[in-house]
């Protein structure tokens, strides 16, 4: 039973902590200490949930519509867009962490994107698996809207 706050609702883990996370493995280093792709690796895989819960919320739940929505936000291309739309809002240290995701070098060539759209992909991973490992989930959630309301009100205008 997780510990409760003095409201009786469940306490917030503390950053960091296996509690923090979806389930009980912790990385084998502190979030800090992880290379940028393996930040990417998890950042991929947390993104993808985000997006998928937020196309789930549509109307439209047809298979093949999902999935159509879904790489909206999923391509390199969306990706490295999402990131500068949000980058004035990123801290210093999330700053320094996107910059060392754009700069690792993962020694595969893009099918599907140019190389700078993919490098600042990886670097937008870098940093949702960077937040997911710090258990500053409320930021992630925040950065992920404000990130998403960015690129639906550009589409729009486009």
């Amino acid at each position: 039973m997780p510990p409760l706050a003095p409201g009786g609702e469940p306490a917030a883990p503390e950053p960091g902590t296996s509690a923090a996370l979806w389930f009980p493995d912790p990385p084998a280093k502190p979030a800090r200490l992880l290379p940028p792709l393996a930040l990417a690796y998890i950042g991929d895989a947390v993104y993808e949930v985000a997006v998928r819960q937020h196309v789930m919320a549509r109307p439209n739940l047809r298979p093949h519509h999902l999935h159509g929505q879904s790489t909206k936000y999923v391509s390199a291309k969306a990706q490295a867009r999402l990131l500068e739309l949000i980058e004035p809002l990123l801290t210093e240290e999330e700053k320094d962490v996107v910059r060392q995701g754009r700069n690792a070098k993962s020694g595969t060539v893009p099918k599907n994107a140019n190389v700078l759209d993919y490098r600042l992909a990886t670097a937008f991973e870098s940093l949702v698996g960077y937040l997911y490992y710090t258990g500053a989930h409320d930021r992630l959630r925040w950065l992920i809207a404000q990130g998403f309301a960015y690129l639906e009100d550009n589409r729009d205008r486009g």
